[in-house]
């Protein structure tokens, strides 16, 4: 039998509208939007669904928007009979993740996203980091341009391994630049800035993980009722390590490459997208052309995904 893995997208993927005709049509996810909205003070429906973009795009404000789109859409998804045998998340998807396989309760979990947004955008000035994808290059060459800038002054590592031939780096502005001339001189296809708002995954996120930590040691963790893989080590999680985990995967790389192909190698030959936009869609298509892939973000792609696979 095929093994389905769902994967849940992180934050860049908001979009106003996300989880609208979801939230109109199953109650059960109308009542994901209200334990957000209770839990945070505010109005997610609302901000989910008619932003405004510059508030939706806010770190503190997309990371819990994006997970709440994301459980609204599995419980429907559920409520349809749709299960997997594995879970994973890219970055703020690893949250995703972890609440559908019952890890971590939804409520704690809305909370803890907030904050680790907050905690985030504090660690660097904004405007004095930012992230970059740097297309077509091996990672070895990315790395010791990194490290060669990094020894001379300043701060750049490889933060998101996403794909062959697709690398985020992040950093300080002035060593971006420089990488920037370094990489597409040595033959990057492409060095795209990401509108982040910092550099996300690098250790100068360290101080964010330092905050998030007794945050994180006040939630009551479970034992995940599907495995779900860690961006951090690309191994499936250790129900002792969950919060460790948490706390090293913001100032740590997001393995995600590594993280499909354990999936594809444990023979999972279908992955469900749950969550808005198809990023990771892309991703892996570009890792394992062989597998088949959906996504679900709307009831339109939820019907489809449900009549291919139920």
């Amino acid at each position: 039998m095929i093994k389905t893995g769902f994967v849940f997208p992180g934050q860049g993927s908001q979009k106003i509208g996300m989880g609208y005709d979801i939230y109109q049509n199953h109650a059960e996810s109308r009542e994901i939007f209200d334990i957000a909205s209770d839990a945070l003070g505010m109005d997610m429906a609302g901000l989910c669904f008619k932003g405004p973009e510059e508030e939706l795009r806010k770190t503190v404000n997309a990371q819990p928007a994006i997970l709440t789109a994301s459980i609204a859409l599995y419980k429907a998804m559920l409520k349809e009979g749709m299960e997997s045998q594995v879970m994973a998340g890219h970055s703020l998807g690893e949250y995703s993740a972890l609440v559908a396989a019952g890890a971590i309760d939804f409520v704690d979990a809305v909370k803890i996203v907030m904050l680790r947004g907050k905690y985030m955008q504090e660690a660097v000035p904004l405007g004095e980091g930012g992230m970059l994808a740097v297309l077509g290059l091996d990672i070895s060459v990315i790395d010791e341009v990194c490290l060669e800038l990094s020894q001379k002054k300043g701060n750049v590592e490889a933060v998101n391994l996403n794909s062959p031939g697709q690398v985020v780096i992040a950093g300080d502005n002035i060593s971006l630049s420089a990488a920037a001339e370094r990489l597409t001189a040595l033959g990057a296809r492409r060095c795209i800035p990401l509108t982040v708002s910092a550099p996300f995954h690098s250790s100068m996120m360290k101080p964010a993980g330092d905050n998030l930590m007794a945050d994180l040691a006040m939630i009551n963790i479970k034992m995940p009722k599907v495995p779900v893989l860690s961006n951090v080590t690309a191994e499936y999680h250790n129900f002792e390590d969950i919060r460790k985990l948490l706390i090293s995967q913001i100032s740590s790389p997001v393995r995600w490459e590594e993280c499909v192909r354990k999936m594809v190698a444990d023979g999972v030959g279908r992955f469900v997208e749950v969550g808005p936009g198809k990023v990771l869609s892309g991703l892996i298509k570009k890792i394992d052309s062989q597998v088949e892939i959906f996504n679900v973000e709307d009831q339109i792609t939820l019907d489809n995904t449900y009549s291919k696979t139920g």
